[in-house]
């Protein structure tokens, strides 16, 4: 990092860092610490941009060690928005730091895919009913759609229809984003619209 981080100015520095952080907490006389730090350096680097790393002596910083329950060294704390989100004692190799890391972090991307699709189900539910419309009934086949959009808003930043063809013209493709503007018609000449989300009521 490129701050002088103490005691006295941590939380307000971590703050400041939108990104998970890594706190290695070391001491100038522990082997461990010296063999570890180079491995931590080839992380931050390998996740720049997604993770950032902080190296605090345990004698120079004694109240924030204390605050995390330092007991023994090398500690390694994965902070996510200031709270501790997982930690490890003593040497590991990069392999097994990046397999930690990916394990921890991955939970917070799959909860994160979850909650998108809980609101994208929800809006569905909500224009369909606007709409005089319903869903399809077939938990599969709306699982699947609504998997591609999503698929399709990571991709190309928005909820494109599935089914259909994105040319990379934002205006062509534009009428593509969910709910459509063929769906109307499509409902009313053949019950549903072309992806099969949205159904006429009988």
């Amino acid at each position: 990092m490129n701050f002088k981080i103490t005691d006295e100015n941590f939380d307000n520095e971590i703050s400041k860092i939108h990104t998970p952080v890594i706190i290695d907490f070391f001491a100038s006389w522990c082997g461990p610490c010296q063999a570890l730090s180079p491995v931590l350096e080839e992380i931050e680097k390998k996740f720049s941009g997604k993770l950032s790393v902080i190296k605090i002596d345990v004698n120079s910083m004694p109240l924030t060690s204390e605050k995390f329950g330092v007991e023994r060294i090398p500690m390694v704390v994965l902070l996510e928005k200031g709270k501790t989100k997982n930690a490890f004692i003593g040497y590991r190799n990069a392999e097994e730091i990046e397999r930690w890391l990916r394990e921890n972090l991955q939970k917070k991307d799959d909860e994160g895919q979850e909650k998108m699709k809980e609101e994208l189900i929800a809006f569905s539910r909500e224009y369909a009913e606007r709409a005089g419309y319903k869903l399809n009934e077939d938990e599969k086949t709306f699982n699947r759609i609504i998997d591609g959009l999503l698929s399709n808003e990571e991709k190309y930043g928005q909820r494109y229809c599935p089914c259909r063809r994105i040319t990379g013209d934002k205006e062509k493709d534009s009428k593509n984003i969910c709910p459509c503007v063929f769906h109307k018609e499509e409902i009313e000449k053949d019950g549903h619209c072309f992806c099969r989300l949205f159904y006429a009521k009988q």
